[in-house]
């Protein structure tokens, strides 16, 4: 497995600043920003889709630090119901599938996005119970627009030979295992999970079992390296459907964590363990927006912590029971 960087938090680095500092660090593959909520710092997809010296140029500057890219991270909200925002979306999306089949990246990491209720609404509307009856129709609603979007997004990713890794995030049409399920079996094997085990933690979702599920589907395409820490006292009072702003942290009823700040390393060495019993053997990508550290320390201390938990080599042949 290799031990990955989303380089967001990096993004007051150059490209080259960056990748030597990540190289210095031990780490072996980076996730990079094109578009949406990641933004794109060291990577200018118009760019680099234009222009084949600049894609030659990216691939000099990572093996410089014997560097490789997981994945392309566009994070946005195609089926938002402003056509304008969605479009806008959908072309980041779609170019950055282009550009990782041109630059030999084999996923895309990004939303599923959520629609509105209706045909009529202009804000998107997260269905979380079935009850009153509207709440069950909206969400037939919302799942009629996701498939007839994704349906044709996956035969996109299909023609580009890129797989397509969404992130299970609130807020959004898919948000745990099943729903990740559903939506690659209405579309196709390119379409997967980022299993992203942040989001599924303070929903209380057991992140052993959730790779155990998607890894049946064969269904887990990359790997966010993100923790949580769930804030018993406070979660007993207000639950964990929490509003509060993030930078507010002591008053909220769970954080995000640097890795092994949410949970021990026993934790996530069954995490590593349940994700080679799947089948995953690529990047865990770090994604820091631990509100407790800065940047730079909070991924010192992530890729330390994951270089101890990660597996480097393949198994060999079961000698012991010969």
């Amino acid at each position: 497995m290799d031990v990955g960087v989303l380089t967001v938090p990096l993004g007051e680095s150059s490209r080259r600043e960056a990748f030597e500092y990540l190289g210095g660090l031990g780490v072996d593959t980076v996730e990079l920003g094109v578009g949406g909520h990641p933004g794109e710092a060291h990577a200018d997809r118009e760019r680099l889709l234009a222009e084949p010296a600049a894609r030659e140029e990216l691939r000099d500057d990572l093996a410089a630090h014997d560097l490789s890219v997981s994945a392309l991270a566009t994070h946005d909200n195609p089926l938002h119901p402003d056509e304008e925002r969605a479009a806008r979306a959908d072309r980041h999306l779609r170019e950055a599938i282009e550009l990782a089949g041109d630059l030999g990246v084999g996923t895309v990491t990004c939303f599923s996005g959520l629609p509105a209720g209706g045909p009529e609404d202009t804000v998107p509307n997260w269905i979380t119970a079935p009850w009153p009856p509207e709440h069950a129709e909206a969400l037939e609603y919302q799942w009629s627009v996701a498939e007839a979007y994704w349906t044709d997004l996956a035969d996109h990713a299909a023609a580009h030979g890129v797989d397509v890794a969404i992130e299970m995030h609130p807020n959004m049409l898919v948000y745990e295992p099943h729903g990740l399920v559903e939506l690659r079996e209405v579309t196709n094997e390119r379409i997967g999970a980022n299993l992203d085990p942040s989001h599924l933690y303070w929903q209380g979702i057991d992140v052993v079992a959730a790779i155990r599920l998607l890894g049946e589907a064969d269904a887990i395409h990359h790997v966010h390296a993100k923790d949580t820490q769930v804030v018993d006292e406070v979660a007993r009072e207000k639950g964990v459907l929490d509003t509060t702003d993030y930078g507010a942290a002591s008053e909220r009823s769970w954080l995000f964590r640097t890795v092994g700040y949410g949970h021990d390393e026993g934790h996530w060495r069954d995490v590593v363990s349940a994700l080679r019993l799947a089948g995953y053997d690529g990047a865990l990508s770090i994604e820091h927006e631990d509100a407790l550290t800065s940047s730079r320390e909070g991924l010192e201390k992530a890729v330390a912590f994951l270089q101890r938990v990660t597996f480097e080599t393949q198994p060999g042949e079961t000698f012991w029971t010969e």
